[in-house]
């Protein structure tokens, strides 16, 4: 994750693929669309560009040439992922230098996440105001990721809300209406029984040893942390 605003990735083509922008946009990154190296000169950082994803299987003539732009810049630009079809694997070898990983396209969204989290490990820098943690768990509210011990869980947009919001109210009672309107908001009309779906998943993904982590008080709602936790 760039945690400082001003470290940009340059996608490729622009627009951005669809995809492409809206695992960008949940992951946390800060990312500009180009699509020549003179529009990329025009929007680089001061302090130069963090990386880029490229995608080559539409167009590999243009993304190819924009892989050569950022990497023969004054600062060369690492960090650079790229899409490729099946048919142009083959093409790799030859072009090792320009790129530092890439994706079969079409991708899937964690592969993509989770690929740019491995470049970018070393810059996993995060302000302790990002992070709620509790007993083992972490949750990041820059780059909407958690993990419990360490492992990373794997939740959706919603399960990730419904877990922020109990884990930054440990110890207190929510009834399943409160949770809808506060998690979901006043407009969603999915009834009670959406709330307990999710919080059934959560602890699934939290696994048979911590899912006691949220506790079912009878006949009231949930809450979050155990009492050996909270003394």
């Amino acid at each position: 994750m760039v945690n400082d605003s001003t470290r940009l990735l340059a996608v490729f083509p622009d627009p951005a693929p669809i995809d492409v922008a809206r695992t960008l946009d949940l992951s946390g990154y800060s990312w500009k669309a180009v699509k020549s190296g003179e529009i990329l000169n025009q929007l680089e950082p001061t302090n130069g560009w963090a990386g880029a994803v490229i995608d080559c299987s539409d167009d590999p003539e243009g993304g190819w040439a924009m892989c050569r732009a950022l990497r023969r810049r004054d600062l060369p630009v690492n960090r650079i992922i790229v899409f490729v079809s099946g048919a142009q694997l083959a093409d790799l070898e030859m072009r090792d230098d320009l790129f530092d990983d890439f994706c079969l396209a079409p991708f899937h969204p964690r592969e993509l996440d989770s690929r740019l989290r491995h470049l970018f490990y070393t810059e996993m820098t995060v302000a302790r105001e990002s992070l709620i943690e509790y007993g083992g768990l972490v949750l990041n509210t820059e780059t909407y990721q958690a993990s419990f011990a360490g492992n990373p869980l794997d939740l959706t947009y919603m399960e990730y809300e419904l877990l922020k919001f109990l884990a930054q109210n440990p110890g207190k009672v929510f009834s399943r209406e409160i949770l809808l309107s506060r998690v979901w908001g006043y407009e969603y009309y999915g009834g009670a029984r959406t709330v307990d779906v999710h919080i059934r998943r959560l602890r699934a993904k939290l696994g048979e040893e911590h899912a006691n982590l949220i506790e079912t008080v009878r006949s009231v709602g949930y809450r979050f942390g155990q009492s050996k936790w909270l003394s």
